[in-house]
This record gives structure tokens, C-alpha cells and sequence, in this order.
């Protein structure tokens, strides 16, 4: 019986369609078969017991020693009248039998579809859709096991080889992070000794009594300075990267004093001009990471500033999936090259890289990210550029 099982389940989809189909096909004419012969057994009871009733003869036939072969028939030289009820009875009779053979088929069509459903695609078709589920959140840790040599069998077989795969891919893929951002972290730990001695002989260069020493004591002093900021977004780019946004309560209004008034002072230092504009409800609480959102907005202005002509836009929406806030400057906005990679690491459109790394962006997509969010950056019909993160928040009720 195993092996029979097993042989079943090794048929092709394709034999194990014509196998369901032949089988119910004969059933359906096997019992149009039955149906038929079961209805004409009937009119035959109910004929022969309307003709005994009916004055007619009943002849037998005989052998030679006078007895009665077969049980006779009747015979009438005058049709016999049946009754009306027995007439209906006999037209239904002969009626029913060509009525249930696209009944019987239907029925026996629609049962080996249902069986074929059951036994060859609803299990590996369930096991491949809650693995599909799995892998769509980043979910490897299980696996897709269907013994079967059809053609599911095999895609699951090669469901199986991918998911094995993906995992070995992802698992090497998480090692090079890990190792690198220890090697970043190393790396900017162990410049910060060095960096501090030849700031401390830099020091001493420009005290120096020869006008040619401190011109070069001052260029070099400039760049150590970078060097040491380059190594300070280095380790803060780190901790940002292992950074979880912490949800707590938050009320908006003081939340949106918060903001513009931030705004206003990065924007006055700059002699920008801040127009700030409010959607949606104020009113009540938000739970989300204050401190992400006011690191993005802070990154967000500092960008907007340094290209706006004369003035910065900053809007606040509070929808209900979370708060949302777009940043725009009336400057000559971003260039195709820099508009589809603004977001990216240690990207800048700059010419002068000395005291820009190209982070900004990069550290807000980051947060966004972390906050179940997004980043969006585009450029304004009538020239500027615009930047739109979303943060994923509840209300509190």
C-alpha cells in the first residue's frame, strides 16, 4: 500500500490529471449504466402489474412434456390503457436516465478536480506560500521539505535550494558588515592617537619664529582638522547604524515648538528666512522617537540652508499611519547625477569636500529606515529641491 502511495504521488501532474479524469469518466458511465437499467427494471415491474391487471390473456411457452418455459407474456389484440399516474410514471421513467448522464458527468467532473486539488496541489502549494511569506520578512530559518517526484515536488525541491542559498548568501553578507564596521571602528580609534600627536607638534610649528614654517604649520592644522572630523562621522555613522528608534509619547504641540524654534535658529544664523506650515491635527499625542525625527529635521535644514537663496519651507503633516516632514529651499536644486544619489554614503555634489563628507542625507534615509519610514528627494517644478522623510507613528489614545 506504501509503495502504491508513493508511486501516486510520484506521477506527473499532468498523468495524475488523465488518471483522475479516466477514473470518474468510467464512474459517471457506470452509473448512467446502473441508472439506466435500474429505470427500466422499474417500467418493466410496473408495465407487467398494470397488463396483470387488464383483461388479456398470458401465454407460455412449452416443451414437449407440457411445461411452462419463461414467465409468459401478455398478449392483447387491443392496446391495454394504463392509468394516467402510471403513465407519468412511465415517462419520467424513461426521462430520468438521459437527465442524469450531464449529471452524473458534472458531479464526477467537478470530484475529480476537487481530489486532483486536494492530493497533488493544495499541500505543496500551501507550503510554498508560507515560505514565500517567511522569506518576504527576511525569515530563512526553516525549511521546505515535500516528498514528491511531480512537478511540484521538484519546484520544491528548488523552493528548498534557494532558501539554503539565500540564507548562506545573507549569513556571509551579515559577516562582511559585521567586519566591517569593526574594521571602520578600529580604524577610527586607532587614528585618534596619531592625529592627536601631530596636532600637538602642529601646535608647536605655529609658534614657530619663521613666517614659511607657520604658513605650513596653518595648511597642515587644516587639514588634521578634516582628518579628525572625518574620523568623528566615521564613529558616528557606526552608532547610528546600531541604532533603534525607542517609541515613547509625545506630545505634538510642544513637540512643533520644539521644531520651529530650531528651525528659526538654524535659519537666522544662516540669514534664511522660515516658513513653517502645519497639516493635519496638533491636538494629542503621537508615540514615536522624538530624538530620530529631531536629528532628521536638524540634517534636513542644514542641507536646506546651505543652497536656499532666501528662503527654507519646513511643513508638518500628522497623518494616521505616522508625521511626516518635508523640507524645501528655493535654490537651483539637485543635478540628475546627485538627485537619483543624494541619499547614498559619503555622497556630495560639491566641488570642495573639505568640510562636507556627503552624510547628511545618507544619516536621515538611515533613521527613516530605522523608524519604519522613508526618504524622498526631488526637485520642485519652479526650481528648488524638496525633502520628504516619513516617520511611522501611533496615536495614543
Amino acid at each position: 500500500m506504501d509503495q502504491i502511495k508513493r508511486r501516486r504521488r510520484s506521477l506527473s501532474l499532468r498523468k495524475s490529471l488523465i488518471l483522475y479524469v479516466g477514473v470518474f469518466a468510467l464512474l459517471a458511465v457506470a452509473l448512467s449504466a446502473g441508472t439506466g437499467a435500474l429505470c427500466s427494471s422499474i417500467g418493466n415491474t410496473v408495465r407487467r402489474k398494470a397488463y396483470a391487471a387488464s383483461p388479456v390473456e398470458k401465454y407460455y411457452l412449452t416443451n414437449e412434456q407440457g411445461e411452462r418455459l419463461g414467465e409468459g407474456t401478455y398478449i392483447s389484440k387491443e392496446p391495454v390503457e394504463l392509468p394516467e399516474k402510471t403513465e407519468r410514471l412511465m415517462a419520467l421513467l424513461e426521462l430520468f436516465p438521459m437527465a442524469a448522464v450531464p449529471v452524473y458527468s458534472a458531479v464526477c467532473i467537478l470530484a475529480a478536480a476537487l481530489l486532483f486539488y486536494r492530493n497533488k496541489l493544495k499541500e505543496p502549494l500551501a507550503r510554498l506560500r508560507t515560505a514565500s511569506e517567511k522569506i518576504s520578512v527576511n525569515d530563512l530559518d526553516f525549511s521546505v521539505d515535500y516528498d514528491s517526484g511531480d512537478e511540484l515536488g521538484q519546484l520544491c525541491a528548488s523552493f528548498e535550494l534557494m532558501r539554503s542559498t539565500l540564507a548562506d548568501n545573507f549569513a556571509g553578507m551579515w559577516r562582511q558588515v559585521e567586519e566591517r564596521k569593526q574594521l571602520n571602528a578600529a580604524f577610527a580609534h586607532d587614528l585618534r592617537t596619531p592625529l592627536t600627536v601631530l596636532k600637538g607638534y602642529n601646535e608647536m610649528l605655529l609658534t614657530d619664529g619663521d613666517d614659511s614654517t607657520r604658513r605650513t604649520a596653518a595648511t597642515m592644522g587644516k587639514h588634521l582638522s578634516r582628518m579628525e572630523a572625518y574620523v568623528d562621522s566615521m564613529s558616528r555613522l557606526q552608532r547610528l547604524e546600531d541604532a533603534q528608534p525607542e517609541q515613547r509619547e509625545v506630545q505634538l504641540q510642544p513637540f512643533r515648538d520644539a521644531l520651529r524654534e530650531d528651525a528659526e535658529i538654524v535659519c537666522g544664523k544662516n540669514g534664511k528666512r522660515l516658513i513653517l506650515e502645519e497639516r493635519g491635527s496638533l491636538e494629542g499625542k503621537l508615540s514615536f522617537d522624538a530624538e530620530f525625527v529631531d536629528q532628521v529635521c536638524h540634517n534636513l535644514l542644514a542641507n536646506a540652508v546651505r543652497y536656499a537663496r532666501t528662503s527654507v519651507t519646513l511643513i508638518l503633516t500628522v497623518g494616521e499611519n505616522g508625521l511626516e516632514l518635508s523640507v524645501s529651499d528655493d535654490g537651483e536644486g539637485f543635478d540628475s547625477k546627485s538627485l537619483s544619489r543624494a541619499a547614498e554614503p559619503y555622497f556630495t555634489g560639491e566641488s570642495d569636500r573639505f568640510c562636507h563628507f556627503g552624510l547628511g542625507l545618507y544619516i536621515c534615509r538611515l533613521l527613516c529606515e530605522r523608524h519604519g519610514g522613508w526618504l524622498r528627494v526631488e526637485n520642485l517644478p519652479d526650481g528648488g529641491a524638496r525633502v520628504t522623510a516619513f516617520f511611522a507613528a501611533a496615536p495614543v489614545l
